[in-house]
């Protein structure tokens, strides 16, 4: 264990001082905390615990290397056929963590946003109150964002664009001719908040994004790094690995 804490820290500085390519904006699928929780013969929401531990150290990671955006994928709009019991928990640790970013000083002192992305209709009113006090307590900031996909679906995320898009196309607002990709980015929640996904990390040994923010992520072709530990598992050595797959697509297309 001790060798291979020490051959990571090597790989960790070697990674750190090769001059990469840093992405802007990293959106990341947190599986593998049920999967997790089986491995290690322990009750679910201790996997969803130690879950939450991980993002808090990707959020010290990603400030530390200076990673202006990070989507987390917390929640999907097909979540909400898990049990109820199971809900509830994570509905108790999404308000216990938010809150906590309320009073975290590090978030005032580095100027970190945060913003929901997500159906706010299906969230419980307790959860979504305290979504709105942490948007509001960081509103003013705009050094670093954190975006919570809480209830997202990116299918569904399109379906409520064109919605909006059909009732200003009725009420004479837009024209047909007006419909463009820009357009439709801009009746998107994401990407009204949001710049183009340039890496996309999903743990828990998936390879599949899962219909998360397809409209920036799969429409700007992101780099995708798929990695085989659980969630609560993930390592800054596994963070800077991806940024490394980035950084070479970066090289790659600029040599085209």
């Amino acid at each position: 264990m001790k060798t291979r804490t020490l051959l990571e820290r090597i790989y960790e500085w070697y990674l750190k001082s090769a001059d990469l390519h840093i992405p802007r904006h990293i959106a990341v699928i947190q599986d593998g905390n049920r999967r997790y929780a089986r491995e290690q013969g322990i009750a679910l929401e201790k996997g969803h615990h130690a879950g939450a531990e991980t993002t808090e150290r990707l959020l010290e990671w990603a400030s530390e290397l200076g990673l202006k955006y990070i989507t987390l994928f917390c929640f999907s709009t097909e979540n909400f056929s898990r049990k109820e019991e199971e809900m509830r928990y994570l509905f108790s640790l999404f308000k216990e963590k938010l809150a906590a970013v309320v009073r975290d000083p590090r978030v005032h002192r580095n100027g970190i946003r945060v913003q929901m992305l997500g159906d706010r209709s299906l969230l419980p009113e307790d959860l979504l109150a305290h979504v709105e006090v942490a948007e509001e307590a960081t509103k003013g900031y705009s050094n670093y964002f954190v975006n919570l996909a809480l209830g997202y679906g990116g299918r569904n995320e399109i379906v409520h664009a064109a919605r909006e898009i059909l009732q200003g196309v009725r009420n004479g607002r837009i024209g047909c001719e007006e419909i463009d990709a820009a357009l439709v980015g801009r009746h998107l929640k994401e990407g009204a908040l949001l710049p183009p996904v340039d890496l996309v990390i999903r743990t828990g040994n998936e390879k599949r994004t899962s219909n998360f923010l397809p409209w920036l992520a799969n429409g700007n072709e992101s780099a995708v790094y798929f990695c085989a530990p659980n969630w609560p598992q993930f390592r800054k050595i596994d963070l800077l690995r991806a940024i490394r797959l980035y950084d070479q697509r970066m090289k790659l297309l600029k040599e085209m």
